[in-house]
């Protein structure tokens, strides 16, 4: 089966969000990051796709099924408590493009999906005069009670790319995980690499 991997532009995004957000719904309900999710808030949330000319929206198809997607917009366009983490690296919020996320459907892994979203973004960034890309994780403790025996991280794929971990560039993102009534805070470590 051959998968197509599309920059997603004007209607082609538009057509895309609501499965988009399907999609990360599903893919973030897994370990590490046990979202809850909310499809509202994800509309909301994928509208900064439809409307920022900078930012970037690739997506991954079988035939016309999206199978995953991923997104990536100028640091300094996204959370304030993102920027934030950066204070004091010396690295200025407007050198930085922010790889948002990547989805992927388990049946589609280890096929160079992962790269092919990277090589867009990163080629994107480029374009923007960026001379760097970050994105974060979520940091969950080992011994987490949901922590599955048989996850692999994804560290030494990042590390491949060029991307490590950036000392004290921590910051916190608010989510409800499965199982629990209200959000709470998670500390989200960047990771990044100079283009």
């Amino acid at each position: 089966m051959t998968i197509e991997v599309l920059v997603l532009e004007d209607d082609a995004l538009e057509a895309a969000l609501d499965d988009v957000a399907k999609l990360r719904i599903a893919v973030f309900r897994d370990w590490p990051y046990l979202y809850d999710g909310d499809i509202g808030y994800e509309k909301r949330y994928l509208k900064t796709y439809r409307h920022s000319p900078n930012a970037i929206l690739v997506g991954a198809f079988d035939g016309s099924r999206l199978v995953g997607a991923s997104t990536g917009t100028p640091m300094e366009e996204h959370g304030d408590e993102f920027g934030a983490a950066f204070a004091g690296t010396g690295i200025p919020l407007s050198d930085i493009f922010y790889c948002a996320e990547s989805v992927l459907l388990p049946d589609y892994r280890g096929r160079g999906l992962g790269h092919a979203f990277f090589d867009a973004r990163e080629a994107h960034a480029r374009k923007l005069g960026r001379s760097h890309s970050a994105f974060c994780r979520v940091v969950r403790p080992e011994d987490h009670p949901l922590h599955p025996a048989s996850y692999r991280p994804l560290d030494a794929f990042w590390r491949k790319r060029g991307y490590a971990p950036l000392e004290g560039a921590v910051t916190e993102y608010s989510w409800k995980d499965i199982g629990e009534a209200e959000e709470t805070a998670k500390p989200m470590q960047f990771w990044i690499r100079k283009l």
